[in-house]
């Protein structure tokens, strides 16, 4: 009777073990499913197929898919927590910011030699239902909490604001890092995450600190409030605004349609359905960071002082405009021809600002920096500028907003605190 017990006992062990694995296969599936081709479109079949399941077979480790989904994220952001917090031991800042650079390219380089797991992208996880959600983004705000004690305790409302604007900055670079990681041979990830760390840590401009962007001409990037705007003008405001708040899955045309006040045969009257409003509302975007751009370039002074005002104008629409640009996050919305389209303007627009920084490093204005890797830089701190709109609405002051939020680049992460004047 005991041996009888005994083989129970471990027949039960392995086939704990074989639920284990097959479970964590699924979530691993599941989770390249979503960093493909986004929430909304990955299917309990499709994950099965991916690892040679019926559908039938995933619903016994998970009923529903917002259940699969519930459990991907979690593991995501237990592993983003388990990396804050081994580079918060680190103890000073320099070492905790360079241990969190390193855990996340050496992440990436694991992946790229086949190891299962992948962090996922977030974007989506305010389109789970309020009981699914609410966990997640406290967990969520917890890590970012853990990233934001990188720097220390503030000792003034002012410090904690610049200490709140690092750690926007940071965690976008590190989201952003396994895109335009695939740039690269992961051979030469050790020199990437040192050249990452050097900019990240102090900045981009010869003078540290620098920082007198000169006024440029509006030539249309802005949103215009002294006339009224056409309807497929307010169609793309409303959608980028909405994608940048609740995702693509989040922003269905019927919310649209309700925030305008219009029926949903006007929305179809401008456009075929909501992925070729993604597509254009990504256009309208890039379209104006490209007119900031030319008119930062054709601006005069160093070529720091043109970034500057550059970086200023782009920060100003993310922060204060009614229509802010459109977040990278819903490139996961698009099919795999319109995202290689959008992946490759985005590229070209990094490679301008690499022109600049270039530019800057001949006439002496810019730190002798890898410019493509701080190019990619600034396009992550553009990005994530958007998370920081309610950062910035406290201020009172939108030059101070901006300026603060830009010491990040023009000082770096680890400089210390000036308090304003």
């Amino acid at each position: 009777m005991a041996n009888a017990g005994a083989k129970k006992g471990a027949d039960t062990g392995k086939e704990t073990k074989r639920f284990g694995e097959k479970r964590q296969a699924v979530i691993h599936a599941a989770s390249r499913s979503i960093n493909e081709v986004g929430l909304q479109a990955t299917t309990l079949s499709g994950v099965a197929r991916a690892i040679g399941l019926n559908a039938t077979s995933v619903t016994y480790y998970f009923p529903r898919k917002d259940r699969l989904a519930v459990a991907v994220y979690e593991e995501t952001l237990e592993r983003l927590e388990d990396m804050a917090s081994e580079a918060l031991a680190q103890g000073d800042p320099a070492a905790c910011l360079r241990k969190y650079i390193a855990l996340h390219v050496a992440l990436r380089g694991r992946i790229r030699r086949g190891e299962s797991g992948l962090i996922t992208s977030l974007s989506e996880i305010r389109t789970l239902d309020v009981e699914a959600r609410g966990p997640l983004l406290t967990r969520y705000r917890q890590m970012v909490d853990t990233v934001r004690a990188f720097f220390g305790e503030p000792r003034s409302h002012h410090e904690r604001t610049v200490f709140a604007a690092r750690t926007y900055v940071l965690l976008e670079a590190m989201m952003w890092w396994p895109v335009w990681s695939l740039r690269y041979s992961y051979l030469d990830f050790p020199r990437v995450e040192e050249r990452l760390f050097d900019i990240l840590a102090n900045g981009l401009p010869s003078a540290v600190g620098r920082w007198q962007p000169p006024g440029l001409a509006d030539t249309g990037w802005r949103s215009d409030t002294g006339s009224l705007p056409s309807q497929n003008d307010e169609f793309l405001r409303a959608a980028t605004v909405m994608i940048n708040e609740r995702g693509y899955r989040g922003a269905s045309v019927n919310r649209i349609a309700e925030v305008l006040n219009v029926t949903k045969g006007s929305f179809y009257h401008h456009h075929e359905g909501k992925d070729e409003l993604v597509l254009a509302c990504f256009q309208r975007s890039y379209d104006r960071l490209s007119a900031v751009q030319m008119a930062g370039q054709h601006s005069e002074g160093d070529y720091w002082t043109r970034l500057s005002g550059t970086l200023a104008e782009l920060l100003d629409l993310q922060f204060f405009d009614a229509m802010p640009l459109l977040r990278t996050t819903a490139l996961q919305a698009l099919d795999s021809e319109q995202k290689a389209d959008v992946v490759t303007r985005s590229n070209r627009l990094a490679r301008r600002f690499a022109g600049f920084l270039i530019d800057g490093i001949a006439d002496g204005s810019v730190r002798p920096i890898d410019p493509l890797v701080a190019s990619q830089v600034i396009m992550s701190t553009l990005n994530g500028a958007y998370e920081a709109r309610n950062w910035a609405a406290r201020f009172g002051d939108p030059a101070g907003a901006i300026e603060t939020y830009a010491t990040t680049l023009t000082s770096g992460l680890l400089a210390p605190v000036e308090e304003r004047t």
